[in-house]
């Protein structure tokens, strides 16, 4: 018996490396997009900053540990073998969740994940125990429901917080500084980074000390006893040392701010969250400890030891940090995940990730209205003056001159947000509640983002429509998080051994999958990226850009196709709906190519205005003709779906004629892009007609043949639906065709035209 709870401990800790893996890929973007979105310096100093600030953080973070053993339920009241199986599934879930948030690049919350599994697996184990201990006390008994709502209260108070002060600071800030800051910012920039960095010094060193698992009670007496003398010469000194670097180096004090900011991020991020990633198996290694020392069965000792104060390793602490810092470095999900919030909070207006929805555009619209009337109620006087100072002008102009290098935001918007979310998370950790660090610092930064006027009009819809989503996104984390852990803390008491191995082989597979999923989403975005994000788009860049997307959509339309014809044929519905799953990636991915089209506008050389309007219109023609291959895709796996007959051996030669007639046409499409070869744009026009004739020669035999009765209408439709959508697919190949030949290859004459 010994030896199975040793595996599991041993299984926990598994799972524990891999948490820690995924929780940092899931929350470096908290610590990581203020500096990353204003390019406050390279990517690589960036993060070795913040994986500095981890390691130093995760010493601190030995006080909330307890959350884990005893802030959800009460452990007096679980048996050792109970409290292992509510630990594992707890571990279990939160690793499979935070992957799958991670592979689709949303940004989630460790802190609200770990607590709603900790509440899911501990209230199947207390209805367990109500339903078969005749002993059992009531439901309430078990759970810390105190401590439990005042957890969750806190995270979700955290949002308003968050937000208000993100909007206010941000507002006060942008009033005092302008976007043009640079003059005031050698009178007043001291004073102001001296405030802010004191600020962070007092929440990390005087109230994060006191969580410390190295430091001794002497020390932390003497720091208390000196608070306001650290807070002071903090102040002073920074102010003196950040105005001599003004006067007398070049060096941006607001870098320094910001990179300090990363800092101090992180670390309250370690110090905050590490108890998402090991504290329990840290409670699930204390649970074995207190079972092995005091012996019995394992179903009959209860864990009162872990009511009380347990010390955590600090070389434990240690291996976690190295681990996340590692993470950091090595994570592309990290990156996918950086990404979505640099999306929501960037200054100016571009390709939003997300659509509008009805509540985002009643929010904008109220709002605005609202902003009208308490304008009209301001003096002119001071309105001028407000606007002068929230004039983004000068911030465009630096944009428009950098070019590709450009910054999301300028680094005043950085510091301000990296600056409130420390100090608040802080705040938390100190009152040992296990504050989202994900809800603290993206609701600062959707704050700021929002005092700073980068929700114009072009962009506020689609920007509130994010925010919301990634709101529900966590409201999902919490629901989805209390019911992975219900359902498996039950599989787990009554499948036993063979269930739990069943279960992590399970969520191997899972995590595997994701991962290849991710990897492979990945390079999509590097081919789609690929000639856009450096240097200037010449001729042969945009020729090259367009072949590669038409060689992508084009012949992944062609197997699909293919596939979809032999499926119908065979009437196999399991490899249409496979076909079909194909289908939506071969989608999505040509409505990625149509967003980022216009992103080359702005890298072309002013003698190549043609070629980008060839470019946006092949990804344009592309997204069309998925609409068409969706139209023959999906109504084929209806007709089979829904039991009706196939088409008939004559019918489906026809098909197959016309099909390898218009794949023949796709193929050649692409090597007359590829080789600009003006001759081959010119058969490919003149041989459209008996592409059509062909088409309509199988129209006819079908008109002979449903007035001879030989098939039915299910069967018509059908066939019908296909010999148009084959039409529409060689009339929108024919476009990209004749818009090489007017653009390029005769570009006077569509002059003259």
């Amino acid at each position: 018996m010994e030896t199975f709870y040793l595996i599991i401990i041993v299984v926990l800790f598994l799972l524990a490396i891999s948490d820690l893996i995924v929780g940092v890929s899931n929350d470096a973007v908290n610590f990581l997009n203020s500096a990353v979105g204003s390019k406050a310096a390279t990517f690589k100093l960036i993060l070795f900053v913040a994986a500095l600030g981890i390691l130093l953080g995760c010493t601190f973070s030995s006080g909330m540990m307890e959350v884990a053993r005893k802030g959800i339920f009460h452990p007096e009241y679980f048996y050792f073998s109970e409290i292992m199986l509510i630990f594992l599934a707890v571990m279990v879930t939160d690793v499979i969740l935070l992957d799958a948030f991670n592979t689709f690049g949303m940004p989630t919350s460790t802190t609200v994940s770990v607590v709603f599994e900790l509440l899911g697996a501990a209230v199947a184990l207390s209805l367990i125990k109500v339903y078969t201990d005749p002993n059992a006390l009531d439901l309430g008994e078990y759970i810390n429901s105190g401590k439990a709502l005042a957890i969750i209260s806190g995270i979700l108070f955290s949002v308003v917080i968050s937000f208000s002060a993100g909007v206010i600071i941000q507002y006060l800030t942008r009033l005092l500084f302008s976007f043009n800051y640079e003059k005031r910012l050698r009178y007043l920039g001291s004073i102001w980074g001296g405030l802010a960095i004191a600020s962070i010094t007092y929440f990390l060193l005087v109230k994060g000390s006191q969580g410390a698992s190295f430091m001794d009670a002497k020390t932390l007496a003497a720091i208390t006893e000196n608070t306001w003398l650290i807070i002071g010469v903090s102040f002073v000194g920074w102010t003196i040392v950040l105005q001599l670097l003004i006067w007398f180096t070049k060096v941006n004090i607001l870098t320094l701010i910001v990179l300090i900011g990363t800092f101090s991020l992180s670390m309250a991020f370690a110090g905050n969250d590490l108890v998402n990633f090991i504290g329990v198996p840290l409670a699930g290694y204390n649970s074995y400890e207190i079972w092995t020392q005091t012996g019995g069965a394992p179903d009959s000792l209860l864990m009162d030891g872990l009511a009380g104060k347990v010390p955590t390793p600090t070389i434990l602490l240690l291996l976690a940090g190295v681990i996340m810092a590692i993470t950091l470095w090595t994570s592309k999900k990290a990156k996918s995940v950086v990404k979505t919030s640099l999306d929501l909070g960037r200054q100016h207006e571009g390709n939003e990730r997300f659509s509008s929805y009805a509540v985002s555009r009643s929010l904008v619209r109220n709002f605005g209205k609202m902003a009208t009337v308490v304008n009209d109620f301001l003096p002119a006087k001071m309105k001028k003056a407000v606007e002068n100072q929230f004039d983004e002008r000068p911030f465009i102009a630096k944009q428009a001159h950098l070019g590709a290098e450009a910054p999301s935001f300028d680094l005043l918007r950085a510091a301000v947000t990296l600056v409130v979310a420390s100090i608040l998370i802080t705040m938390g950790t100190n009152l040992k509640l296990p504050l989202s660090t994900t809800y603290v610092t993206f609701m600062v930064f959707m704050g700021t983002s929002l005092a700073d006027g980068a929700w114009g009009r072009e962009s506020a819809v689609y920007r509130v429509s994010g925010v919301l989503s990634v709101i529900g996104g966590w409201f999902f984390t919490a629901l989805s998080a209390f019911v992975v852990a219900f359902i498996f803390a039950n599989i787990f008491y009554f499948g036993g051994s063979i269930a739990i191995v069943l279960v992590l082989i399970m969520a191997a597979v899972i995590i595997y999958r994701s991962h290849k999923y991710h990897g492979k989403r990945m390079e999509e975005e590097l081919v789609l990226e690929k000639g856009i994000e450096e240097g200037t788009l010449t001729r042969e860049k945009i020729i090259e850009l367009s072949v590669d997307n038409m060689t992508q959509i084009l012949g992944g339309v062609s197997k699909v196709l293919d596939d979809a014809l032999e499926a119908l044929e065979k009437e196999n519905l399991a490899n249409l709906n496979k076909t079909y799953q194909e289908f939506k990636e071969i989608e999505r991915l040509s409505e990625k190519i149509k967003r980022r089209a216009n992103k080359a506008i702005d890298k072309i050389e002013d003698d190549q205005i043609e070629m980008i309007h060839l470019h946006i219109l092949v990804a344009d023609y592309l997204n069309e003709m998925t609409i068409h291959v969706r139209n023959i895709v999906k109504p084929s796996l209806d007709h089979v779906d829904n039991n009706h007959k196939t088409l008939i051996p004559v019918q489906m030669n026809e098909l197959r004629t016309i099909q390898e007639k218009l794949k023949e046409r796709l193929d050649a499409t692409i090597k007359m892009f590829d080789s600009l070869d003006a001759d081959a744009a010119k058969h490919l026009q003149g041989s459209l007609n008996s592409y059509v004739k062909l088409i309509r020669t199988a129209r006819k035999n079908q008109i002979k043949r449903i007035k001879n009765h030989e098939i039915g209408t299910r069967n018509s439709v059908l066939f019908l639906n296909f010999l148009g959508e084959y039409r529409n697919l060689a009339l929108f190949s024919n476009r990209m065709v004749k818009v090489m030949d007017d653009l390029i290859f005769n570009p006077e004459e569509e002059k003259d035209a």
